[in-house]
């Protein structure tokens, strides 16, 4: 047995059986041995980045990690900002890229990089296989290291010749720990916090936002008078009717701001204190007010559902009914608004369907016109970097099969990874990716001047999408999907409600 042959068998071993690939030469005996080993499903991407993002939607949905197959540094690069937003995600993925066989690593050819150094600012634990006989142990405590709570990403490096060398023994699935609980202290801290009664905001984050949390959230927040809130990009988060509607901190500045300036106490449940995404002149760093007091319930590696528990039978909090979100709305008629658009979402999204949300500007208003749409997941593209969406689709279509993805999308950040297009194809997933066309980069302009700027032609026209114009209908027929563009909410209603009825992806493009 070579050493690719143990990973193969210690990851199927480890519950790891997906891998999203793009491998190059250093990694054919991975491949090979991905070849002869059944139990692998494995899914061609054709850029790096959309097998790393598919790797993170997967996982959120699944619940386990993915593995990915990537080519030598340079190849990991390429995968590098979808690893970032997974590392901000907390998903837990095993990260394989390949590298130069040890022995020729030094002779500095073409493709030799600081593999290591570049895995180090997205993984939680990174290795180099250093001989065929340690793969298989390696790759169990990759596993391991990617499923400790909250999740991370585990890089394990493999050398051409540790793949292809005789030698290999499989390795054992190794215990992951326990997820810790939160402070006993914290618990009656918060409780006491909670019982006089001032302006306090529950923060939500990560696993926090999951259905049965989400409810312990609300009978805490029904028997204090606090309020509930979620961070402003979060992993998943269980949303519509049965579900407690909370709305997130909101991106822009100045309405963040705004939107916490009522609250003395702040906890923190799955999360850390809120930041602004970018520093701007004469404007605060964390939309939290500076005499607000910060208050920790739970770590974003312990437990949440425990915590909430815990902080409501120390109050003795009753149960508390889930607010009626009031009557599912109607498809809209008319323009294609981002309130028309919200309206006919809400009104057309099917039961459990996942919600891959990289609608950008035009989606800001979409939550509260969601809250009475049926059951459904919410998951954002956590880190920022853009092209998560379109991988992330991907990824959430093979981790929850049976239920319909719907990739909400701006179309500047869809042009980074349109050839997820393809992988949908190859694979009939069940993706409906709705581009909104308004043909510029609209939050830059925006960001033109929340940063005091006072942009020209030349400025302009480097966030300005048209001449030519992109025709994402002829994009993604290009690539094996059907696709139709729409240009009012009659339109839409129709396009969307057909690609529900129908097996595999669809592309509608609004021109907005």
């Amino acid at each position: 047995m070579n050493g690719a042959e143990s990973l193969v068998h210690t990851l199927l071993r480890c519950g790891v059986d997906t891998c999203f690939t793009n491998p190059g030469t250093s990694e054919m005996h991975f491949v090979a041995a991905l070849d002869r080993i059944p139990g692998m499903r494995c899914v061609l991407g054709l850029f790096e980045g959309v097998a790393t993002g598919a790797a993170d939607g997967y996982a959120r949905m699944a619940g386990k990690p993915a593995a990915t197959l990537l080519h030598c540094g340079p190849g990991l690069a390429n995968g590098l900002a979808n690893l970032h937003n997974a590392r901000r995600a907390q998903t837990p993925i095993v990260n394989i890229p390949g590298d130069q066989a040890t022995y020729h690593r030094p002779l500095d050819a073409p493709l030799t990089a600081d593999t290591e150094g570049w895995a180090r600012g997205v993984s939680g634990w990174v290795r180099t296989a250093t001989s065929a006989a340690r793969v298989g142990h390696d790759a169990a405590v990759a596993v391991q290291a990617a499923r400790t709570a909250p999740g991370q990403i585990a890089t394990l490096i493999l050398p051409s010749d540790t793949a292809w060398d005789e030698g290999g023994v499989v390795g054992e699935p190794l215990p992951v720990p326990e997820r810790p609980h939160a402070d006993p202290h914290l618990i009656r801290a918060a409780a006491a916090v909670l019982r006089r009664r001032e302006p306090t905001l529950l923060l939500l984050g990560g696993e926090a936002l999951r259905e049965e949390s989400l409810a312990l959230a609300h009978r805490v927040a029904a028997s204090s008078g606090a309020k509930v809130m979620a961070m402003g990009s979060n992993a998943r988060m269980a949303r519509g009717r049965g579900r407690l509607p909370i709305n997130r901190i909101p991106y822009p500045v100045d309405i963040a701001v705004k939107a916490l300036s009522e609250f003395r106490h702040v906890i923190l449940v799955s999360c850390r204190k809120p930041v602004i995404f970018f520093a701007y002149p004469n404007k605060p760093g964390s939309p939290v007010r500076d005499d607000a007091d910060v208050h920790v319930l739970a770590r974003p590696e312990q437990d949440p559902f425990d915590a909430l528990s815990r902080l409501a039978d120390e109050l003795a909090a009753p149960p508390a009914a889930i607010p009626d979100p009031g009557p599912r709305s109607e498809p809209a008629r008319g323009p294609l608004t981002s309130e028309n658009f919200a309206a006919t979402l809400s009104a057309l999204l099917p039961e459990q369907a996942v919600v891959c949300d990289e609608s950008i500007t035009f989606g800001r208003g979409f939550f509260p016109a969601t809250y009475a749409a049926a059951p459904h997941d919410w998951l954002s593209v956590t880190g920022g970097a853009i092209g998560g969406g379109p991988p992330l689709a991907t990824g959430a279509a093979i981790g929850a099969p049976g239920r319909r993805v719907v990739n909400l999308q701006a179309d500047g950040s869809a042009m980074y990874t349109i050839q997820a297009l393809w992988t949908q194809a190859r694979e009939n997933l069940d993706v409906t990716t709705i581009i909104f066309s308004n043909r510029k980069y609209q939050i830059l302009i925006g960001e033109l001047a929340n940063v005091g700027a006072n942009p020209g032609r030349t400025a302009l026209d480097m966030l300005d999408l048209g001449n030519p114009d992109l025709d994402f209908t002829a994009l993604a027929r290009g690539m094996g999907v059907e696709a139709a563009r729409a240009e009012d909410c009659e339109r839409f209603a129709d396009l969307f409600a057909a690609s529900l009825r129908r097996k595999g992806p669809f592309l509608i493009e609004l021109v907005v």
